[in-house]
């Protein structure tokens, strides 16, 4: 049994999602055999260095826990937290895979996502995060004090949540183009991705071929996660 979760976005000031988080940890994931930490597991990420943070400590040694007890624990950076990096990835027992990643489980080949990179419509997302993510960028961002990261990441997300309020009504999903591009050429029948926190099961049809892209739920109301086994796909919550 395969578990995902996306877009907890756990930080101090969301006590009710990290005691959920953390009852998940302690319970249905210890029945997986693998779990898929699928983008935004943090409010935001400013580097390794914040693990001593006691609220980042408490999170990865949880994760930890339950990477001691066999499950295998993979996560795909999102939007949030792409500054997660191999000692984060040490410290829990997690190993961070590179987008898009391709499994096989329950009789299916499935393609797996944040999915921020394919929402190509949304043209000035896109052209910052070419900026952030550039060598360049990230190269300062490493030198800087973690203070300043920490006021930066900040301002950035004000800044989001700022330009939301200016447009209440625009959306932007993944490109449907490129979802059919990526279902042609992984011949995935298969997507899970989280970002856009819209949960849904949508069906295609790619040459002929029936494909289904399943979008995973935010934890801002309650704790939710699909299970994929060998009766299939299922939409979970606590």
């Amino acid at each position: 049994m395969i578990l995902f979760i996306s877009d907890l976005h756990l930080c101090v000031g969301r006590p009710e999602t990290t005691a959920a988080f953390l009852r998940f940890i302690d319970g249905p994931a210890r029945q997986a055999r693998t779990l898929w930490i699928l983008g935004d597991l943090f409010e935001f990420w400013v580097g390794d260095d914040d693990l001593d943070d006691p609220f980042h400590a408490r999170i990865a040694e949880a994760l930890a826990g339950l990477s001691h007890d066999g499950v295998d624990i993979r996560i795909i950076v999102g939007n949030r937290d792409f500054l997660l990096g191999t000692t984060f990835a040490a410290r829990s027992g997690a190993q961070l895979v590179t987008e898009p990643a391709l499994i096989e489980a329950g009789g299916h080949r499935i393609v797996l996502m944040h999915g921020d990179a394919q929402c190509t419509d949304d043209l000035a997302y896109q052209r910052f995060r070419r900026r952030i993510r550039s060598p360049l960028c990230l190269a300062l961002l490493r030198i800087l004090p973690l203070k300043l990261r920490r006021a930066l990441a900040r301002r950035i997300r004000q800044n989001s949540e700022t330009a939301r309020s200016y447009q209440p009504g625009q959306f932007f999903d993944l490109n449907a183009q490129r979802v059919e591009t990526i279902f042609r050429t992984s011949n995935a029948d298969w997507m899970i991705h989280g970002h856009t926190h819209r949960p849904a099961c949508h069906i295609l049809n790619v040459d002929g071929r029936e494909c289904q892209r399943w979008v995973l739920a935010d934890w801002h109301d309650k704790a939710t996660w699909l299970q994929v086994g060998d009766d299939g796909i299922r939409p979970l919550s606590e």
